[in-house]
């Protein structure tokens, strides 16, 4: 007769396990991607429960200690990822020192200061630092219109650049 083989870790308890060392690794984000998949796989899982809010509350410093150090792009990823998470229902926002407006307008003034930058980049014929300011709106926020469209514009007129002539030297 076999010795009884230990229980298999399942589908839950698997990511929830992996969900915490990427927590120790300080992987904020994948740690909240691998509990909602805990989640989706056992609804109420103890583990996600108890560590959840915690991640998301570390996820929204992180931002805000990314825009203090003007490491922008970081604040707004996170800040994202903030807003993404709040509404998972292992989520408990009404315990949270803000709002989910309170994030999303901080993603809308740093999205504007940064189109507005762009702009005024733009203006001075720096086309390669506007386009600078406007991915970094995209890298957080890939589906932003207005910056797709001034990153294609500004583009375009980097091509046309490219195809003048330099003027004669003169006599």
């Amino acid at each position: 007769m076999e010795p009884p083989k230990a229980p298999a870790v399942y589908g839950a308890d698997k990511a929830f396990a992996e969900g915490t060392a990427a927590l120790r690794e300080g992987g904020l984000e994948r740690a909240l991607e691998l509990f909602f998949v805990a989640w989706k796989e056992e609804p109420g899982h103890p583990g996600v429960s108890r560590e959840f809010d915690g991640v998301v509350l570390a996820l929204k410093r992180n931002g805000d200690a990314a825009y203090e150090q003007g490491k922008l792009e970081d604040a707004g990823k996170r800040w994202m990822g903030t807003l993404r998470y709040m509404n998972h229902p292992a989520a408990k926002p009404k315990e949270y020192p803000f709002t989910r407006a309170d994030v999303q307008g901080q993603v809308d003034r740093l999205t504007a200061w940064l189109m507005e930058e762009g702009l005024l980049e733009y203006r001075k014929g720096n086309i390669q630092a506007a386009i600078a300011s406007w991915k970094t709106v995209l890298a957080y926020d890939p589906g932003n219109v207005e910056a797709t469209k001034s990153i294609r514009t500004a583009t375009t007129q980097l091509e046309n650049l490219k195809k003048i002539p330099p003027a004669p030297l003169p006599k």
